[in-house]
């Protein structure tokens, strides 16, 4: 996707540098945003399954896109990890009223990403981009409830924001090129990875030096 950022009034990058920048730094509850550094109108972002729901234990990946209207016109927003969800498409389009007819300029990206993990928590099966996920949550929860718990499990928890950079299944790939997503304890995560392939690889050498014995 081509870069909007020459299609924007240099004040209006400036608001959006400003507001990535302190959400990088002071974002809201369960909510991570990592800027693209070459490109600040492709917002990469990380969100918590809330608890009590389905999503509970997941690291959702989703993004917004700023388009060349912004923040005349509200931006778009995808989810980059797959979800079972009534207002997410299968291409990872987020529906939400914020996103459209209840946008306005001064609301913000802020109040966008805290909307969409609302929407984790409280569907809208009113406006369902994926039916079938809309016909369940009305007509059988358990059984909506389990194929997002599933759907979670599967997609939202191999690939986390603590992974090693180096992880092939880190989410900079996934991103589209941004920055990884680090923590404080990314690297001792990966200092006890190495120390656990270490262990496993000196039992395998007893264990061949064993048979060899046997022979």
């Amino acid at each position: 996707m081509n870069s909007n950022v020459e299609n924007l009034p240099p004040h209006v990058i400036r608001l959006v540098y400003k507001e990535v920048s302190t959400l990088t730094s002071d974002p809201p509850e369960g909510i991570k945003v990592f800027p693209n550094e070459e490109d600040i109108t492709d917002v990469q972002v990380t969100i918590e399954g809330p608890e009590g729901t389905p999503y509970a234990g997941g690291v959702f990946r989703m993004k917004l896109i700023l388009g060349k209207d912004f923040p005349a016109a509200p931006p778009k927003g995808y989810f980059l990890t797959k979800i079972f969800h009534p207002n997410v498409g299968a291409n990872g389009e987020i529906c939400v009223n914020v996103l459209k007819k209840d946008w306005k300029a001064e609301l913000g990206i802020r109040h966008v990403l805290l909307t969409i993990k609302c929407l984790l928590i409280h569907p809208n099966p009113e406006s369902a981009l994926n039916e079938e996920a809309g016909r369940l949550l009305l007509e059988n929860y358990d059984e909506y409830a389990a194929r997002a718990r599933l759907l979670t499990e599967i997609h939202a928890q191999v690939c986390s924001a603590r992974r090693d950079p180096a992880d092939p299944c880190s989410s900079a790939s996934a991103l589209g090129g941004a920055p990884t997503p680090t923590s404080a304890d990314g690297p001792m995560a990966k200092k006890h990875a190495g120390d656990r392939d270490k262990k496993l690889v000196a039992k395998k050498k007893t264990e061949k030096k064993r048979a060899l014995r046997r022979l």
